[in-house]
């Protein structure tokens, strides 16, 4: 199983998803910024590393918001999601093609990998008022 770490970066009510490189898997999909853990390293490591490396970004990782396995035909993926707010830097894109932040209602608009679609759907039950 591999482990993903994903940051649910909120600001003003609007959250941020970054849009994969056309040579990734997934080319051109759009998902929460974050990474596969390494060795020995927690998912609120992961996710500081991450945001730093793709994005130029210190975050502040906040609430755990649940953990989501989906099965690949390469293998099974667990995401594992948090809420996080930038502290410091400017956005950069050291990998993602693009970069947005919309509301949840607007993510429907956006076409995510499978393995994001139950965090998507937590996110639209208990923020759709937000």
């Amino acid at each position: 199983m591999l482990n993903v770490a994903a940051a649910v970066i909120v600001k003003e009510s609007k959250i941020l998803i970054t849009q994969r490189s056309k040579e990734d898997s997934f080319s051109l999909k759009w998902e929460f910024p974050g990474g596969k853990l390494e060795e020995g390293e927690t998912p609120e490591e992961c996710l500081k590393r991450e945001i730093t490396e793709e994005l130029n970004l210190d975050i502040e990782v906040q609430d755990y918001l649940g953990s989501y396995t989906y099965p690949y035909e390469t293998g099974d993926i667990r995401l594992i999601a948090y809420k996080a707010q930038i502290i410091s830097g400017n956005m950069q894109l050291n990998v993602h093609n693009d970069a947005k932040w919309v509301t949840v209602n607007e993510m429907k608009n956006y076409e995510f990998p499978p393995a994001d679609t139950d965090l998507i759907e937590k996110l639209c039950r208990e923020w759709r008022d937000q």
